[in-house]
């Protein structure tokens, strides 16, 4: 139980954008007054002529419960006794123009299932968390120089309970964590649970930052699932969105009957692409609201890291807009100064205060030094997705292999920029919705070519640098678009086909993350050299992968030609032996390579001074080490 008052204190933080623990004041929180227990409610609507609490308490009845309003922040409290967990309330506002309107608490810590929008009390408890080892190791994550493999989840869809509806955040903790686990990633990355109205956004249009959607469970049942996946050594990320918010009437939008939380001007408030509402990161309470939220989930869900959404559209004041449609800042340019200093803050204090989590960017532009410290000039994340190497790399793939030779700078193009960021590989749910077709189906050719082209997309993500992130069903080759509607094609593993390429995403992170060589050096130069980066005419690329005293030799033959004889230089003589080959028949392929130890000579080759003959397996990459 809290105090059922608020202090001047905590306004005071609030109104200069500083209050870390934001969401245990504003809100609705079980407290006391004079031995009576009951509810504090406390809203911010600093242009309310006036606001009071309406529930199923009392009947929603606007003239029972008026809130005080403490002038010089624009909150407005209240306390009401006897009001218990579970009660559902909203806020009843007036505006300067005379207007009632309702809406539902910003602050709220769990809703009604969609489409109800009220807002729900629920009892803070101590949850038992049972993580306690997995969050010590946690603060001492050297990430730099450790395997990253993300598999994004849209709750939702990966899996549906027989009776076809969603798995609860329980039943997917008794699922998930086990696919996980047998797959091999590090790390699991959920598309937003924050709460959202529409189904079809995907839990991009957020409508509470401070709630887990209601669709899968409660508060509790989400912590359960990400206990259960830290005590079974899996990081858990949450996808969370402070770029825009929707219109929805009893939202955000237009709080007090002003534009609040965004701009007035549709110039700067409105995403015209996505028919949203862009946040004022100028005003402080709306920042602390923002950065409050992040805090919130890394505090109180324990969750190792946020992937902060469309980043790009929070940098750019002209981002898809007309010449005429945006307004310079002070300086006459076209960069937004407060989202700047905003995303600085935000990672600077989530960081400081939850050591070993991940900031990741999604931000498909060159801004410069989106993962350098902000000490320095930079924005301070620790990861950015490399959007230029998933689009040069898919395109790519989608040529005919007759055309490859013609496209060859696809692939080599995206090492000339590789370690100015700390990059992340995405192929993620965004590369397959909208007409854009499932991974496997870009690939050209028959059957068997696209899986193969599939398998070898897959090596060749895992064995060049920096740290991985694939959606759900691509690892075993999903066929149909993804939709939100319906779960994913698992009959598809009836088929050897569709197994072989699951069985190969398993040997990636299995080799991932026994290999030093392909992650202790993944955002450093020191880790990556090309040994032949020329060979257009055959499609073939090769190139060296270094950690610690480990190296690796990796050659990938783009074209279903298999090349036998095919000589690469190598860095050191003696006996050489194939460690991975995506044309395996465990995999699908047709196994073609190199079963017997290779021995590479003392003739310099590219540079190299010593050299040996392989076999290229058709649409192929292996992956070569010294015999230790």
């Amino acid at each position: 139980m809290q105090s059922s008052t608020l202090n001047n204190f905590d306004l005071d933080l609030f109104s200069a954008g500083r209050h870390w623990h934001i969401y245990n004041v504003m809100g609705a929180h079980l407290s006391t007054r004079n031995g009576t227990g009951g509810v504090r409610f406390a809203v911010w609507a600093p242009n309310a002529r006036s606001v009071s609490v309406v529930g199923d308490f009392n009947h929603w009845d606007p003239s029972s419960h008026a809130m005080e309003n403490h002038d010089k922040c624009g909150v407005w409290s209240l306390f009401v006794p006897g009001v218990k967990p579970g009660a559902l309330y909203k806020y009843a506002i007036t505006t300067q123009d005379g207007d009632l309107i309702s809406k539902t608490d910003p602050y709220g810590q769990a809703f009604e299932l969609r489409p109800a929008t009220a807002a729900r009390v629920i009892e803070r408890k101590a949850y038992a968390w049972g993580d306690g080892n997995w969050l010590r190791e946690r603060s001492q994550f050297d990430w730099q120089h450790s395997p990253i493999a993300i598999y994004e989840v849209h709750p939702g869809s990966w899996r549906h309970h027989g009776s076809g509806r969603w798995l609860t955040y329980r039943e997917l903790a008794e699922q998930l964590i086990p696919y996980v686990l047998e797959t091999g990633f590090t790390h699991i990355e959920l598309m937003p649970v924050t709460e959202h109205p529409l189904d079809e956004s995907w839990g991009y249009q957020t409508t509470g930052y401070y709630a887990p959607t209601s669709r899968y469970g409660s508060p509790d049942d989400l912590r359960y699932l990400i206990d259960q996946c830290h005590q079974q050594g899996i990081g858990v990320i949450l996808d969370w969105v402070p770029g825009h918010f929707p219109e929805d009437s009893h939202a955000l939008a237009r709080f007090d009957g002003t534009a609040l939380y965004e701009h007035e001007d549709p110039r700067r408030g409105r995403h015209r692409d996505w028919n949203t509402l862009i946040y004022n990161y100028g005003r402080h309470e709306v920042r602390n609201f923002l950065i409050g939220s992040a805090l919130f989930w890394l505090d109180t869900f324990h969750v190792d890291g946020l992937r902060v959404d469309a980043v790009a559209s929070m940098l750019y004041l002209d981002y898809s807009r007309n010449e005429e449609d945006w307004i310079p800042n002070e300086f006459g340019g076209n960069e937004n100064l407060e989202a700047i200093e905003f995303l600085k803050d935000l990672n600077d204090v989530c960081q400081s205060r939850f050591p070993g989590t991940l900031m990741m960017a999604e931000e498909s532009t060159s801004w410069p030094q989106v993962t350098r410290p902000s000490a320095i000039g930079g924005l301070g994340f620790n990861l950015k997705w490399n959007m230029g190497w998933m689009h040069d790399t898919l395109n790519y793939l989608q040529q005919d292999p007759v055309f490859r030779q013609y496209h060859h700078d696809k692939l080599t193009f995206g090492l000339v920029y590789a370690f100015t960021e700390n990059f992340l590989l995405p192929l993620s749910h965004d590369e397959v919705v909208h007409g854009k077709s499932s991974l496997i189906q870009k690939m050209p050719g028959d059957d068997w070519q696209q899986r193969a082209s599939l398998r070898l997309l897959f090596s060749y993500m895992y064995t060049y640098p920096g740290a991985k992130l694939l959606f759900m069903g691509g690892e075993f080759g999903q066929r149909q678009e993804w939709s939100e509607k319906r779960e994913l094609d698992w009959s598809l593993l009836q088929y050897e086909g569709h197994q072989g390429i699951q069985a190969l995403v398993k040997d990636l992170n299995h080799l991932y993350r026994s290999e030093p060589a392909l992650y202790k050096q993944g955002f450093s130069r020191t880790g990556f050299d090309w040994i032949d980066c020329h060979d257009s005419p055959q499609s073939v690329i090769s190139y060296l992968r270094s950690g610690g005293d480990q190296q690796r030799v990796i050659v990938a033959n783009f074209t279903p030609i298999p090349r036998h004889h095919y000589r690469i230089g190598v860095p050191v003589g003696g006996q050489w032996r194939e460690l991975f080959n995506s044309d395996s028949t465990y995999y699908g392929g047709s196994n073609v390579g190199n079963p017997y130890d290779l021995e590479a000579i003392g003739h310099s080759w590219m540079g190299r001074p010593h050299s040996l003959e392989v076999t290229l397996p058709p649409l192929g990459l292996i992956v070569l080490g010294p015999e230790s």
